[in-house]
């Protein structure tokens, strides 16, 4: 595993009706829903380690701070991008920010933790 603080990823979306909060149930307004901008930021930070890990081994989310600060309406262009923070052993910390054309319209730190994929599948299914 070679992975030390530093390692940047970014995903760009444009906000369509799947992405609100309309659609997922997380409020009635079609605007970039909360638990979409997690999913997002969460995915940029699995593409941020995914080349930087052992065969075998994948990362899991264990713990999640989020501030969404502004709406982001239909059409509207959302960057999220993360950056590994903090390496302690197998916990990894990111910090992350999101954007639309015209504000931050979110920030906050994920972590994860590197596991052994099948090791991880085997205690899940119990």
């Amino acid at each position: 595993m070679t992975l030390t603080p530093g390692l940047r990823a970014q995903l760009l979306i444009m906000v369509e009706m799947e992405d609100t909060a309309k659609r997922i149930g997380s409020g009635d307004v079609p605007v970039l829903a909360t638990p979409r901008l997690l999913a997002l930021a969460e995915a940029a930070t699995v593409r941020a380690v995914e080349r930087h890990l052992a065969p075998g081994e994948t990362s899991v989310g264990t713990r999640v701070e989020l501030e969404h600060l502004a709406a982001s309406p239909l059409g509207a262009h959302v960057q999220v991008g993360v950056e590994l923070t903090e390496v302690d052993g197998r916990r990894l910390v990111f910090a992350f920010e999101a954007h639309d054309q015209h504000t931050v319209v979110g920030k906050g730190t994920i972590e994860r933790v590197v596991v052994d994929r099948a090791k991880f599948l085997a205690r899940a299914i119990r």
